[in-house]
């Protein structure tokens, strides 16, 4: 991989085995035509992840990049080390239980990355179109959204949906912390960039089970929209006239 691609995909994995190749197999047939690359962050697995994203990576080495936490240290740590190793202008995030559909990404690029992005654009957000949970869970994700959004006004519905392509400039702008990319609309606003919200598609998971406890993420959740709301009232990003940034014309 001589060249840097336009695209990114980014994808994170965790006891995710079954849904590897499926997962890759679907991202190389949707984004035909676009010129891309697959990061793959094993995030210290406890089953066969390992050894499908190895079988993955040499499947395809012209395109899967695959990177291994030494110890487990959640999603956000894993989407910043893929950001380390991204190369393309637009970084795609997908999550690796193939819930997220790539189709959207083929789609979204076509409408609207490819004629040229808005300057100041620095992130699509999925918008799910359907919910593939119970009842229950819709219930608690739209209450949890509404007062999301109500104290940030981050300009998104459903930040809950792991499907956002990010412009990579605008990625490698955001503080890390721990669970931060359930905030990233927040965080890219936050910085001086623009955020769009797109209906994506919305599938079972392949296999496998849900990470995510109601209990654990609602504890979780409560304290980082605290933080979160501390972070947005101490201000934005100062922006240079001099510098060739889209944000100065904001």
């Amino acid at each position: 991989m001589s060249t840097a691609p336009q695209l990114t995909v980014l994808i994170p994995f965790f006891n995710e085995a079954g849904n590897i190749h499926p997962v890759i197999d679907e991202v190389h047939s949707a984004l035909a035509g676009i010129d891309f690359e697959i990061v793959c962050v094993n995030d210290c697995s406890a089953d066969a992840t390992g050894a499908e994203l190895a079988e993955a990576r040499a499947r395809h080495p012209e395109t899967v990049t695959v990177l291994t936490h030494v110890q487990r240290r959640g999603k956000s740590a894993a989407l910043f080390t893929g950001l380390k190793s991204a190369r393309g202008q637009w970084v795609q995030l997908l999550d690796g239980d193939g819930q997220n559909d790539p189709a959207d990404t083929a789609r979204l690029w076509q409408e609207i990355i490819a004629p040229g992005a808005p300057p100041r654009l620095g992130i699509i957000a999925g918008k799910r179109n359907s919910r593939n949970d119970s009842g229950f869970k819709w219930v608690q994700s739209r209450i949890a959204n509404g007062v999301r959004r109500f104290v940030l006004q981050d300009d998104a519905k459903d930040t809950g949906c792991g499907w956002k392509l990010i412009r990579t400039s605008a990625f490698r702008d955001l503080p890390f912390f721990a669970s931060m990319h359930r905030f990233l609309p927040a965080l890219i606003k936050r910085a001086g960039w623009e955020v769009r919200e797109e209906l994506v598609n919305d599938r079972p998971r392949l296999a496998g089970q849900s990470k995510y406890g109601f209990l654990g993420r609602l504890g979780a959740g409560i304290f980082d929209l605290i933080g979160m709301f501390w972070l947005i009232r101490r201000g934005g990003y100062g922006i240079a006239a001099e510098w060739n940034d889209p944000r100065a014309n904001g």
